[in-house]
């Protein structure tokens, strides 16, 4: 039985090296990306002549952008809203029947600017009440930063391209994932995302039937301290996070 076929864009990053990885044996991935990905057929583009590596594939997940808080308007603009509206066009042309938008969690830290999340984040527990109530997909967007704001443009992309044509569009706001695969600082016991739970989350999405037609999912390990709420993403995708921050807190971490 053939493999689906499966396109990342940015593949040569932290995260699309971790979905290569672990998806090879049961998607036929090609990359999009400006460099060769060792051990992927890689299309040698950036995000803006790309419509004939879409061609034939069955799921995209879009990774590429550029994601440090210092970057200008100037850099933003061009991959991470120009880029993204190519992306999503090019595969709503080629039919491809669902795409996974690699949003952020950027998209509400605003929030931590007020308690008890600018306690839990800062790891003055306590200073933090026994319970909090979680930031879920439903509370009003706070972006931070102008990378923040690039990815609540491509949310609002993706919800009118799932409204007008029939092409599947799921947003995932991704924690802390990094190349430790461990919270390396205070901020990251709250909001990290082990190698293994954001593989489970993309196959789950990438795996759910034809009617989610679109949603928004928070994607973080289920850490002691998190305020993303994932209940939402176990509810409609069955997503089961087996990592918790907190199992490294005497690992050498900075506290």
């Amino acid at each position: 039985m053939a493999r689906p076929k499966l396109l990342i864009t940015g593949a040569s990053g932290l995260i699309g090296g971790v979905l290569c990885n672990a998806l090879s044996d049961r998607y036929e991935i090609t990359a999009l990306n400006r460099s060769d990905v060792p051990g992927v057929r890689t299309i040698r583009a950036d995000a803006t002549s790309i419509v004939e590596a879409f061609q034939t594939q069955d799921y995209v997940v879009h990774l590429a952008a550029k994601s440090a808080l210092e970057y200008t308007w100037d850099e933003i603009l061009y991959p991470n809203v120009i880029g993204t509206y190519n992306v999503f066009q090019a595969a709503v042309t080629a039919g491809v029947s669902r795409v996974l938008f690699a949003s952020s969690g950027s998209i509400t830290v605003g929030w931590e600017q007020e308690e008890p999340y600018r306690s839990i984040v800062r790891g003055q527990y306590d200073d933090v009440p026994p319970s909090w109530p979680m930031i879920t997909h439903e509370k009003p967007p706070r972006p931070y930063g102008l990378y923040g704001c690039s990815k609540l443009w491509g949310e609002g992309l993706a919800r009118h391209f799932s409204d007008t044509t029939r092409t599947s569009f799921v947003c995932l706001r991704i924690g802390e994932v990094v190349p430790e695969n461990k919270p390396t600082n205070t901020r990251r016991f709250s909001m990290w995302c082990s190698h293994r739970d954001l593989i489970q989350m993309v196959e789950r999405c990438l795996a759910a039937p034809d009617s989610l037609r679109f949603d928004t999912f928070y994607v973080v390990s289920d850490n002691k301290w998190n305020y993303r709420g994932i209940n939402h993403a176990r509810e409609i995708v069955g997503y089961a996070p087996q990592d918790n921050a907190e199992d490294h807190r005497e690992s050498g971490t900075n506290q």
